[in-house]
């Protein structure tokens, strides 16, 4: 079994951002097979279902994101889950808007949702799709640029970078993390 982590913040007034990235691909990979993320517990929305012969777990915590940790370790020790099954996917302001970049491990990269959860897991070693929503000009407006709405055509913008997420999600399932790294990055 796997556990899908997309990250983001559980206030309406936070959809069609870029800090919620991660869910938006766990939207695209529930609407994809067909696998509802409504069920409530662990401190996050999840949904279980089959990607490409493997069970998974859909989740979207709903801590804040600085707090995703809780969540992951809940759900992660109820189901047993090893943590090489936890794949993590979040926002990157260091990737361009549109691309995706795959690792394996990782430092959080000043992402606070990953920083809670190498915490809270006690390792970094857990794969992460970073989805690209690219920097603002300048540093000081970063938490404006991450939080705040997009009109539909900047949200446009970003959708390639969530369908290519989930295909991403559903290429590790199938030929492992290497080969989907070579894919994507």
């Amino acid at each position: 079994m796997y556990l899908i982590v997309g990250l983001g913040n559980p206030e309406p007034e936070y959809s069609k951002t870029r800090h919620n990235m991660g869910f938006d691909v766990i939207n695209e990979l529930s609407k994809r097979y067909k696998i509802e993320v409504e069920r409530s517990g662990f401190q996050a929305l999840y949904g279980t279902g089959m990607i490409e012969d493997n069970k998974v777990i859909l989740c979207k915590p709903q801590t804040y994101m600085n707090l995703s940790g809780d969540s992951i370790v809940e759900i992660k020790d109820y189901y047993k889950i090893p943590t090489e099954k936890i794949i993590v996917v979040y926002d990157d302001i260091d990737t361009e808007v549109g691309s995706i970049r795959i690792k394996k491990k990782g430092s959080s990269g000043g992402h606070n949702g990953m920083k809670s959860i190498i915490y809270r897991l006690n390792t970094e070693e857990f794969c992460r799709i970073r989805i690209g929503i690219g920097s603002p000009e300048f540093r000081e407006d970063l938490m404006e640029y991450v939080i705040s709405k997009l009109s539909n055509d900047n949200y446009k913008e970003l959708q390639e970078g969530i369908y290519k997420g989930a295909d991403a999600v559903y290429e590790l399932l199938k030929n492992g993390v290497n080969n989907t790294m070579n894919k994507f990055n």
